[in-house]
């Protein structure tokens, strides 16, 4: 586990300030649900964290009960990030809608290709037309480029 830096996370927000307010975030590879929270904290109208450890999942529902969040306002989810965004695509448009801003973080040892196939065939399905997908990843980590 390699949770995101608390310097890192306030020039995320810093920089999506604009965009949180009233968004659909999804927390995709969550672990401790902190930058979801964050989102949550700085606005954003619903979270849907996704992480596919149980361990994790349940410490994303003990954050949110010690911060007092609404059930209402989050989904917690446990399952791959790959498998829940297939499963979302092929469930729509009963599934819900897409979201604003979508952060994906999994473990740098984490092949990424294939969440980002996901997006890169069927981003219209998962983002807004005006929608963010934001990848944490080590600087070694070559992500592929489209076209």
């Amino acid at each position: 586990m390699r949770p995101t830096s608390d310097r890192l996370r306030e020039t995320l927000f810093n920089v999506i300030a604009p965009r949180i307010v009233a968004a659909r975030f999804l927390d995709l590879c969550a672990g401790s649900g902190a930058i979801g929270i964050e989102a949550l904290s700085r606005g954003a109208a619903h979270v849907t964290f996704v992480d596919n450890s149980r361990a994790m999942c349940d410490l994303i529902k003990s954050n949110l009960e010690l911060c007092r969040i609404e059930r209402s306002d989050s989904q917690v989810i446990q399952e791959e990030a790959k498998t829940y965004l297939r499963r979302f695509i092929a469930k729509q448009p009963d599934s819900g809608k897409p979201w604003d801003i979508v952060f994906f973080d999994p473990p740098y040892a984490t092949n990424y290709s294939p969440v980002l196939d996901i997006f890169g065939a069927r981003a219209f399905s998962l983002l807004t037309e005006s929608g963010l997908l934001i990848v944490e990843h080590h600087h070694k980590n070559e992500l592929k480029r489209g076209v």
